[in-house]
């Protein structure tokens, strides 16, 4: 055998060009399917963790924030919402209103006595004028129009008064340096009394409730007492009416 014929036969045979490189088919499809398997199989464990039911110890800690109030609860809420703002409401409601202090002073009565301090200094007290008329004009406020307009009455009548034997007092809740500028600034010749503590207002029916503007509070009623030289109640005007007021108690003085 010659040296070109041994080469050749050494050489090893060519590889077929129909042999196919790459897996068929088959192969590649049973790999995607492993594939999808796997994800499948890894994500189950997951899902299943989710749907899991949370331990006794994790319930304890959700169950409070998630949980809805019962019916019971809710009615109770709706009731506790329809009932009084408070039991001293209620209670003030459902009590009889007390008495004012002086409302059952009545005409033919015992004036009842005081002793309290005027303008100018010095005390005033009713047995000062025992045996005499006695006019005591209770207002609300010193130097406020209507106040000022009844003690500018008094004062102009004050000599009529006299001459019947009657002697006009003006009562308020203000104070003595207070009754001295009211006097002052209106030429009041009238003593006026300052009664701070309503004393002589509550014995003699002038301090009670009022309403103005819709709202209730307590004050001085403007009230008027005629008393007689005998120490008893002649007269009483409650809610008194400014215009034409102090010719009607000086009628009613000299009627006595």
């Amino acid at each position: 055998m010659s040296k070109k014929t041994r080469k050749k036969s050494s050489k090893p045979a060519p590889k077929s060009r129909k042999t196919p490189a790459r897996k068929p088919p088959a192969a590649k499809t049973a790999r995607k399917a492993t594939r999808r398997s796997d994800t499948t199989s890894a994500k189950k464990p997951a899902a299943k963790a989710a749907s899991k039911p949370p331990t006794s110890a994790a319930k304890r800690v959700v169950k409070p924030a998630v949980k809805t109030p019962d019916k019971t609860a809710k009615t109770a809420s709706n009731k506790a919402s329809h009932k009084p703002p408070s039991k001293p409401l209620k209670s003030n409601l459902s009590a009889p209103p007390k008495p004012v202090p002086g409302a059952e002073l009545v005409e033919g009565a015992i004036a009842p006595s005081f002793s309290l301090p005027r303008d100018g200094g010095g005390n005033v007290s009713l047995a000062d004028y025992a045996g005499k008329k006695l006019v005591l004009f209770f207002y609300p406020r010193a130097d406020t129009p209507g106040c000022t307009r009844e003690a500018i009455d008094f004062t102009r009548l004050e000599g009529a008064f006299a001459d019947e034997g009657a002697i006009v007092l003006g009562i308020s809740a203000d104070t003595v340096k207070a009754q001295e500028s009211f006097r002052a600034k209106h030429q009041l010749s009238v003593p006026l009394i300052s009664d701070e503590q309503h004393e002589m207002l509550e014995a003699y029916g002038a301090w009670g409730e009022k309403s103005m503007y819709g709202r209730n509070f307590m004050g001085i009623i403007r009230t008027t007492v005629l008393i007689g030289a005998d120490g008893r109640i002649a007269k009483i005007w409650r809610n008194v009416r400014v215009d034409g007021h102090a010719d009607d108690v000086l009628a009613a003085a000299r009627a006595l």
